[in-house]
């Protein structure tokens, strides 16, 4: 009997320490997402299938991808969720931190080419299972739009089809 008290104990003591642990890491984190996410507001990230034509662009493909792992208290929590039925809200946080830092990633690549928007952003998000964790991968990839007069620079990376002439859109 005490020996079963004492394996509880270090079940519930692993749990705690999971918690504490995983809500530090998790807050310090977003912290960080909060900070980067302040000094980049000057990219707009547009989810419109549809270019802006107020001007000559070129266009690339830009990508931010992030894998992010549970901790052993989601788990466990997810675990009595998915006994109990209801919202699985302790991975809610993990994808909107990966999201978020999938994101700042894809914007981080925009700005290295000198884009002035992305847009056409999309996401894909995948569930990596190794063992009993479960990790996350977000992929966020937008088409960067780069100004002609600011890609002069990247002229030899580019092609000709990578020009967006202005002029009206024409539904496909």
């Amino acid at each position: 009997m005490f020996s079963l008290v004492i394996q509880a104990g270090i079940v519930v003591s692993l749990l705690v320490l999971g918690y504490l642990f995983g809500s530090f890491a998790e807050r310090r984190h977003y912290k960080k997402i909060r900070e980067r996410e302040a000094k980049g507001t000057g990219l707009p990230v547009i989810a419109s299938r549809y270019p802006p034509q107020d001007q000559r662009y070129h266009q690339h493909l830009v990508t931010g991808s992030t894998v992010v792992a549970s901790d052993y208290f989601k788990n466990f929590l997810a675990g009595l969720v998915n006994i109990f039925g209801g919202r699985v809200t302790p991975f809610e946080s993990l994808l909107d931190r990966a999201r978020r830092e999938a994101v700042l990633r894809m914007k981080d690549r925009a700005r290295e080419l000198g884009a002035a928007y992305v847009f056409n952003i999309k996401f894909d998000t995948t569930r990596i299972a190794t063992g009993r964790l479960a990790a996350m991968e977000v992929l966020a990839y937008g088409t960067a739009m780069v100004p002609m007069d600011k890609a002069l620079g990247l002229r030899s990376a580019l092609s000709d089809d990578d020009v967006l002439q202005p002029g009206p859109v024409h539904a496909v």
